[in-house]
């Protein structure tokens, strides 16, 4: 790369990603987050609106995935708050298994935190079973069955991996059983239909009377209560006192059944979560956006998530092709590297990020430039390597400098290679920022995942087949920019 371009390029990779200190630390308005289950929404939109009822602008926002990511958000700061639940808080992440509600606030006061009362119910763990197959098998209890290890367990995929999870109730119930990880909403219907026996549930599910569930005893006392709470920064009783005190003043106001009948109402009646929240404080909704309006939106968020992450892996992956191919020994390396990128899970690395970045377009970019190296720096190396031999020569012989031969000879040979590595990272990307939806970026992902929580095919195809259409429109721009660069000579001999 010339010299002289490097301060540019990091300055733009700087002015792209910055540190999420930079990010977060000025906030334009008070945050709140949820995650990505019907009645962590609920109450994220409580907690919103009780910031508007107190005048102040704030922005929920939604379903940002599991425990960890709220969590690193709230320390972060890239959110102000959200909806916990006291057990969560103990044994996941505070790592304080017993402690009282004193002792959490110790030690949440010592990371900048702070926890209001509890709400008023527990919303604690419990396996479940269809009531007519655990009355067929005679199962009442957890401890019932280690008697029945063919028994299909499916755990949702948080539960699999927690502390206070499967893991360690396994271990103290002695269960023979493995269990399969899946979405905690598709575990339901996976009940309904026989493919699993036995899943997890909330005690507050809304789905536990209306599928006709059997909650078995927890008879060894295994989970702790799971008191709900919000958790937020405490510099926000300087910042937001109004709010803090409305969020303290929930104490007591929403007991098991109530909760239980908010979730019911969006999960079975399919009303939006907003207009439940409002209705329960007694204030106007906010008003919801049309299904044109929101496509437009999410269409212009991940287009930008899409293109600047193309944007930078074009800078970066370009000269490292052109490195791979003209220096052999680093080439092995960087194409080990660029692949070994490619392999990792792509959720992980959208939660790698967060620690460097914050939640929001920014991780996602960082993640989505990643996974667009490998096919441009394949097929970059590609491109120039297979190059002929001959022509080469040719054009070192005609006394070309080597920079020269660059841009005038071997990557205008090396052209339909490349651009075939460019749109096939542009057509990973569009599919893969769906997922960007899980740490705030929004995108089409957002309509998936709140289709897939309140099994809402609407919903579903309403970010999944834009997506789709993005993805042939990208390719086809690609495609029309290849031929608008390809000399007319070599798209005729190309034809031959």
């Amino acid at each position: 790369m010339n010299p002289r371009l490097r301060p540019l390029l990091l300055a733009w990779l700087l002015a792209c990603f910055g540190p999420a200190s930079a990010q977060t630390a000025a906030p334009a308005k008070l945050s709140i987050g949820s995650k990505n289950f019907t009645e962590a929404v609920i109450l994220g939109e409580i907690g919103a609106g009780l910031a508007r009822q107190a005048g102040m602008e704030i922005e929920h926002r939604r379903q940002l995935g599991g425990t960890r990511i709220l969590w690193r958000a709230l320390e972060t700061g890239a959110i102000d708050a959200y909806a916990e639940y006291t057990g969560t808080l103990a044994e996941e992440l505070l790592q304080m298994p017993g402690a009282d509600r004193q002792a959490l606030r110790r030690a949440l006061a010592q990371r900048g935190l702070a926890m209001t009362a509890p709400l008023g119910f527990d919303n604690t763990y419990a396996l479940g079973m269809r009531e007519q197959r655990a009355q067929a098998l005679g199962i009442a209890r957890i401890s019932d069955l280690r008697a029945h290890p063919r028994l299909k367990l499916g755990l949702s995929n948080e539960f699999l991996s927690r502390a206070d999870g499967w893991p360690g109730l396994r271990a103290a119930y002695g269960l023979p059983q493995q269990a399969d990880g899946l979405d905690h909403d598709l575990a339901y219907r996976g009940l309904a239909s026989g493919a699993i026996d036995v899943t997890d549930l909330y005690s507050t599910d809304a789905e536990i009377p209306h599928y006709r569930l059997r909650v078995l005893d927890d008879d060894r006392r295994y989970f702790p209560a799971y008191e709900a709470v919000y958790l937020y920064r405490a510099d926000l009783a300087q910042r937001a006192p109004a709010w803090v005190r409305a969020l303290e003043g929930m104490a007591g106001r929403i007991d098991a059944a109530t909760m239980q009948r908010l979730n019911a109402r969006a999960k079975l009646e399919r009303e939006k979560e907003a207009d439940i929240a409002a209705e329960w404080l007694g204030v106007s909704a906010p008003q919801a956006r049309g299904r044109a309006a929101r496509i437009g939106q999410r269409t212009g968020e991940h287009l930008a998530l899409v293109a600047v992450s193309l944007g930078l892996a074009l800078l970066v992956a370009l000269p490292l092709g052109v490195l791979a191919a003209r220096r052999p020994r680093w080439g092995q390396l960087v194409l080990s590297i660029s692949g070994i990128l490619q392999t990792l899970p792509s959720l992980a690395v959208f939660v790698f990020m967060i620690p460097l970045f914050g939640i929001g377009a920014r991780p996602a970019i960082a993640a989505l430039f990643l996974y667009s190296l490998l096919p441009i720096v394949r097929n970059t190396h590609a491109g120039l390597t297979g190059i002929a031999l001959e022509l080469r020569e040719t054009a070192a012989a005609m006394g070309l400098p080597s920079r020269t031969r660059l841009w005038r000879v071997e990557l205008p040979l090396a052209r339909a290679t490349i651009l075939a590595g460019v749109k096939t990272a542009a057509v990973i990307n569009v599919g893969t920022a769906t997922l960007g939806a899980l740490i705030g970026a929004g995108g089409y992902g957002q309509p998936i995942l709140t289709g897939i929580r309140l099994d809402d095919i609407g919903l579903i195809l309403e970010g999944a087949v834009p997506a789709a259409v993005l993805a042939l429109l990208v390719q086809a721009v690609l495609e029309l920019a290849e031929r608008g660069i390809t000399p007319r000579g070599m798209r005729l001999a190309a034809r031959k």
